[in-house]
């Protein structure tokens, strides 16, 4: 008896220390996180270039499969048991966290649509709002990403295929840009037999793909072909992909003309268009426009800009030795540019930005610039703008102070404008009057209300069963063997037993889940989504199944207890499943309010002093108090309070703010508690569940080895 108590005493410490240091870790992660969003919101990089995703907290579960699935990382992390966007401008539009999330709870969605002038109004057939018969394909309607472009060319020719033809002197399809866009649309049309022409102002095909840097990695994502199938590599390089496009075009001859520079699109009155080039013109009574969205580059209006040493792209770095360089810019362009100089011999290489950090840094490119950085191949100049450029330097002030940096060359990697003047004058419209009402992404609600009844129905249907078998279920288990009905309803015959067997493939199905949801497993066949409500569906199933198995009167047995064992860890499942969701809600919600006091007390404060120490109070609340501390403090939170906020009486406005973040900083904290709480229905469900499968294993092997029922 001795040794077991003192073993239970080691086990019990030991089990509360590491819950203690895993409870420690996850708070220190959290925290980090907030921070990083904050810091982010600060310098301006919450709000996305073109697509980000939204969160619907009412939904999420906070399994953190988004923020395993997503390819660039930083954007999404889990904050309070739940998924939020710390960083929105790293989104490149992927959607894999969208396609992911077991439960539907977030959507990419573009970023203030409502008041951007960049993106065009275009129709699900991608054909331009108020212009029949011109679609747009590609990066130049706001979508970033080479799969959605091959994607959007293949939807345009086959809509145009579904269209009357043309008369014979008249091309059914003119394609303006030979880049993914306009090759897909190329090899749809021709593999649908429509007459076409393609124009791109570059001799080869590639469009806005052909001037990214050299080795440059493009392509990540499985991507399918017209007339060519799935590209077999798991990822390209600039030069693969465009040698690959290129053998394709000539494979299938394509007819694509090189230099015919887009100038204008004229739509004649029986709608026939002319799409004119600088050497010529070409009609058609369809126009899919395929352009890059880049435009013109984005340039820094400084004196010496227009010099022959300034640069608006880098397509071969290795033309740069022992020179003394400057690039300009703050996104994955300007790092990928600055990283490629670095590499070459001799060079000496100066990365200017004009804000505090890289928030619109992919996490491949921070890293390699981060090690870059520590053996000093390139020098970062952060919060820094050029002022004059000229022959042999470069004027540049970092804060307030100006420097002469020495400069042979200068890369301006800053983006580009749209080129929304030429779609204007081509027909179209970036009005957002016309474009279809979009209403802000609305909470869907827990969907505790559907399942409730999908579970109540198949309830019901096995209590009909039940009863209409009533005369055997409703007699004792010793006066079954006479009954009529026993030979087909008992456990280890006819449809019993394969009410048994049911029960089991539905656990395994059940189970299966786990594999599919593991983001270390490559098993990606079907939708999390759909294997979730299938994780939901045969759960319900599975007990029902198992009920009538056991002919509604479970004995004392490994089959019994795991049959108990299969109804707690229904309910458990239901409590995870649907009620886990608001506490966390509610510590998010939290956090959303006190970040945003806590930015009024910035710029509200006297002096920096005054903000730190209000800073270091409301962390004390948040992050490091312990959960029975927090607890003793709700009975002394105004003598608290009364001690530390004498000092603003003569302040009555920063007062007001200063305890309003400290209140919330408390009650976030005890949301956070409680969601740590409520968090141990996940691991008693675990457990259950492995509990439950044991003795699953163990009833199956007593009836094949012993020919009874356990």
């Amino acid at each position: 008896m001795s040794w077991t108590i003192l073993l239970a005493v080691v086990a019990t410490l030991g089990v509360a220390l590491l819950v203690q240091l895993l409870r420690r870790s996850e708070l220190a992660r959290y925290r980090k996180a907030v921070e990083r969003r904050s810091e982010v919101r600060r310098q301006g990089g919450d709000q996305a270039r073109l697509q980000h995703p939204e969160v619907d907290l009412s939904r999420c579960l906070g399994c953190a499969t988004c923020e395993a699935v997503c390819p660039e990382g930083g954007i999404l992390e889990i904050v309070h048991g739940q998924a939020v966007v710390v960083n929105g401008a790293r989104c490149m539009g992927i959607a894999a966290c969208e396609r992911e999330c077991p439960v539907g709870a977030i959507t990419v969605t573009f970023s203030n649509l409502e008041h951007r002038k960049d993106i065009p109004v275009t129709t699900p057939t991608h054909e331009a709002d108020g212009t029949p018969g011109l679609f747009l394909a590609g990066e130049v309607t706001a979508h970033a990403l080479i799969k959605t472009a091959i994607e959007h060319g293949t939807a345009v020719a086959a809509e145009v295929a579904r269209r009357p033809r043309a008369p014979r002197d008249i091309h059914d399809l003119c394609i303006v840009g030979a880049g993914p866009a306009g090759l897909a649309c190329s090899l749809e049309a021709k593999r649908l037999g429509l007459d076409f022409v393609t124009l791109d102002q570059e001799s080869d095909v590639g469009g806005t793909v052909a001037k990214y840097p050299r080795r440059k990695l493009v392509l990540l994502q499985p991507v399918e072909l017209p007339l060519h199938g799935t590209l077999k590599n798991a990822a390209y390089t600039k030069e693969q992909l465009i040698g690959l496009w290129q053998r394709i075009a000539d494979r299938h001859e394509l007819p694509i003309r090189g230099n015919e520079v887009f100038e204008d699109l004229s739509r004649d009155e029986d709608g026939t268009f002319t799409v004119r080039t600088r050497t010529g013109s070409y009609r058609a009574r369809q126009v899919c426009l395929a352009l890059g969205r880049r435009g013109v580059p984005r340039r820094l209006g400084v004196p010496g800009e227009d010099a022959s040493k300034v640069a608006f792209s880098l397509l071969d770095a290795h033309s740069y030795r022992d020179r003394k360089l400057l690039v300009v810019g703050g996104g994955d362009a300007a790092v990928e540019t600055a990283l490629a100089l670095a590499e070459q011999p001799g060079n000496e290489v100066t990365l200017s930005y004009r804000k505090e950090a890289f928030f619109r840094v992919g996490p491949r490119n921070e890293e390699r610039l981060d090690a870059a950085i520590e053996k000093e191949r390139i020098a970062v100049l952060l919060q820094s703008e050029v002022r004059a450029i000229a022959d042999e330097v470069v004027e540049i002030d970092v804060g307030d102070d100006r420097q002469t940096l020495p400069n042979d060359e200068v890369f301006v990697m800053a983006g580009g404008t749209a080129p929304t003047q030429l779609l204007s004058n081509a027909g179209v419209s970036f009005d957002n009057e016309h474009r279809a009402s979009s209403s802000s992404i609305a909470e869907q609600g827990t969907g505790l209300i559907p399942a409730l009844l999908i579970g109540f129905l198949l309830a019901v249907a096995a209590l009909l069963w039940a009863w209409m078998n009533s005369d055997y279920y409703g007699l004792d288990k010793f006066e079954r063997p006479t009954h009529g009905k026993h030979d087909w309803l008992r456990s280890g015959r006819s449809l019993g037993l394969a009410l048994g067997i049911a029960a089991t493939l539905m656990i395994l199905i059940n189970l299966a889940y786990l594999i599919r949801r593991s983001p270390r497993l490559q098993f990606q066949w079907g939708s999390l989504q759909t294997w979730m409500t299938s994780h939901i569906a045969t759960g319900i199933l599975a007990l029902l199944c198992a009920l009538l198995h056991g002919a509604m009167a479970p004995r004392e047995t490994p089959g019994g207890h795991a049959l108990w064992a299969l109804a707690v860890l229904l309910v458990t499942g239901g409590i995870g499943r649907y009620f886990y969701a608001y506490v966390p809600r509610a510590a998010n919600g939290r956090e959303l309010e006190l970040a945003e006091v806590k930015e009024r007390l910035r710029h509200t404060a006297v002096d920096r002093e005054q903000f730190d120490r209000i800073q270091a109070l409301i962390d004390a609340r948040q992050w490091k108090s312990s959960f029975f501390g927090r607890l003793i403090a709700l009975f002394g939170v105004h003598r608290d309070w009364r001690r530390f906020s004498a000092e603003f009486d003569g302040d009555p406005a920063m007062k007001r703010l200063a305890h309003r973040a400290y209140r919330a900083a408390l009650t976030t904290a005890h949301f956070e508690d409680l969601r740590a709480v409520l968090s141990t229905w996940r691991f008693l469900h675990r457990w259950i569940a492995i509990l439950m499968v044991l003795l699953l294993a163990v009833h199956i092997a007593h009836a094949l080895f012993y020919g009874g029922v356990a």
